[in-house]
């Protein structure tokens, strides 16, 4: 039997898998994924890609990629009702095209998960910390006193995998998760579906019936753009206790079902495979078991509708990466992985709930309680949700309170209100250099960062906490007014007893000023005032107004770090 010895073992090649291993591979950290399948899915599954998702894809440098693979974003944001594609009852509406436009450098994005999922595979291969096995099952793991040892076959053998942690992103039927004996919490499944992924030329159809996501009630159904072009899913259900299964679905049902979908009983069509899957809405009782962490649709499982499901499980490996790193390297105490479980989990179950709120307005159309004008207004409403994915603030150890209050929209889900609170992503700001234009979010990478007011003194302070800690701070000043080329540097070099900092990578370092006369008000400062924001992007401390302290800064960075 061969032997591998790794910090972090991964199972699970999706979406949720290979986004952790990448953030881990950039904080440095040895990583194995394993996949059972032989590659990446054939099936668009998930397609929608949140603004805070886009986010990560830009800082890892492959925004662009993404967006030449994915839909054109005056399309992706239509939603369509009626009895068929065709039929004199279609409706069709979307949701405003530039609402999230002052929240982020990015935006929502329409990409299908099979063609995510090469280009997030080739970026988790080029790392050289990570090494990325498809083909390959896990099959045992037992928990030790170093970590996990585990047991993974694949076609060349079998292989003993040591490790720290393991990350389990292995899906909704999470194998690690039920040898772990966690339970999934919440209601029976909603309905026993079938994905039919077809290939038909549908460009008859005229833009007023052109949608990402129709729901149809001739019979039930959804339709789905996966390209706009000639690649489309129609999501259907079955009954078993009414002795129906995945088996009915021949080739020539499943052709019946496009056709009456689409409302044409000729249309050529190819059929190119076919999924059976459950609706479903749970979370895990519990996100860890000692050194093994669920992520994804192993921790929660979310309606398709509204395309949370996999934009939750990525901003799980996100929050996750860090912390394990910082532990790994010897600059957190382990308590620090405590608040995975304590941050993320409140999460997910307010995503979960409210992707259980989608689905029932669909159900009302199907069973007649809601008219398809009502349930076509609601749903394209609800496409809207920086509100969700934006605005969700993190309540842990790892956050230093400042004592304020988080905001109170009147519509929690659709409106984002940016704020710097301890605990809260960090608000984009576009600033102005000499080389452009750049976001406050394109400063931030895998270590802390500190923004603070232009001439208050903070930058050698965070250099002296840096010393005295251990951990690579980075210190950027912003002015609210033009700098003179006499002031000092506005970014903070990283700090030179750090070995192996990769905090160059996908970060864009200013060579020059940086000024911006509305970002202390955005984010809540005074004349000297500082935010530390956390390696994935959430605010850990604010000094509302300074003075600049090296003691302030070493404190907050112990708390966040659980440091003793």
């Amino acid at each position: 039997m061969n032997e591998l010895d790794v910090e972090v073992l991964v199972v699970g090649g999706g979406p949720v898998g290979l986004c952790a291993a990448i953030e881990l591979a950039r904080h440095g950290i040895s990583v194995l994924l394993v996949e059972r399948r032989a590659d990446t899915s054939i099936f668009p599954k998930a397609r929608l890609i949140t603004t805070r998702t886009m986010e990560l894809l830009r800082g890892w440098g492959v925004q662009e990629e993404v967006e030449r693979a994915g839909m054109p974003r005056e399309e992706y944001l239509a939603v369509g009702v009626g009895s068929s594609l065709t039929a004199a009852d279609f409706l069709r509406s979307a949701a405003e095209l530039d609402r999230d436009a002052p929240q982020s450098p990015t935006y929502t994005f329409l990409c299908a998960q099979d063609r995510l999922e090469v280009i997030l595979r080739r970026l988790a291969e080029s790392r050289p910390e990570t090494e990325v096995w498809f083909g390959a099952t896990m099959t045992g793991m037992r928990p030790t006193a170093g970590g996990v040892t585990a047991t993974v076959n694949r076609a060349d053998g079998e292989t003993l995998v040591r490790c720290r942690y393991l990350v389990a992103a292995d899906g909704s039927r999470s194998g690690v998760r039920e040898g772990l004996g966690i339970a999934a919490e919440g209601p029976p499944p909603l309905g026993h579906m079938i994905s039919i992924m077809f290939e038909a030329d549908l460009g008859f159809l005229p833009p007023d019936r052109r949608a990402a996501l129709s729901f149809l009630r001739d019979p039930p159904c959804a339709v789905e753009a996966v390209d706009h072009e000639r690649r489309w899913m129609v999501q259907t259900g079955y009954e078993p206790e009414l002795g129906g299964s995945p088996a009915d679905f021949t080739e020539e049902a499943c052709l019946a079902a496009v056709r009456a979908a689409v409302g044409v009983p000729g249309l050529p069509v190819t059929i190119l495979g076919v999924m059976p899957w459950l609706q479903q809405a749970m979370v895990a009782a519990a996100f860890r078991a000692g050194p093994v962490f669920l992520a994804g649709d192993a921790a929660h499982v979310a309606t398709p509708q509204g395309g949370f499901g996999m934009n939750c499980g990525i901003q799980d490996a996100h929050n996750l990466a860090w912390k394990l790193a910082a532990v790994l390297r010897g600059t957190a105490g382990e308590e620090l992985l405590d608040t995975y479980e304590a941050e993320r989990r409140p999460v997910a179950a307010r995503t979960v709930d409210e992707s259980l709120n989608n689905a029932l307005i669909t159900f009302d159309m199907m069973e007649g309680r809601l008219s398809m004008r009502e349930a076509i207004e609601r749903q394209a409403g609800r496409r809207s949700c920086e509100g969700l994915v934006l605005g969700f603030g993190y309540d842990s150890r790892a956050v230093v309170s400042d004592g304020t209050a988080p905001p109170a929209p009147a519509d929690p889900y659709r409106t984002y209100v940016p704020t710097a609170r301890p605990g809260h992503r960090a608000p984009h700001v576009w600033l102005h250099g000499p080389d452009g234009r750049v976001s406050t979010l394109d400063l931030l990478g895998p270590r802390f960062t500190l923004l603070a007011a232009a001439g208050a003194g903070w930058p050698q302070q965070a250099a002296e906490a840096a010393r005295r800690t251990g951990v690579p701070l980075t210190a950027v000043e912003i002015a609210a007014e033009e700098i003179s080329a006499e002031d000092p540097p506005t970014l903070g070099e990283p700090s030179p007893h750090v070995p192996g900092d990769p905090f160059t990578v996908a970060v864009r370092r200013p060579s020059g000023p940086l000024l911006s006369p509305t970002w202390a008000k955005e984010y809540g400062l005074g004349p000297e005032g500082a935010v530390l924001i956390r390696p994935d992007g959430h605010v850990a401390w604010r000094s509302p107004d300074g003075p600049a302290s090296a003691l302030a800064l070493t404190k907050a960075v112990d708390q966040v770090l659980s440091r003793r």
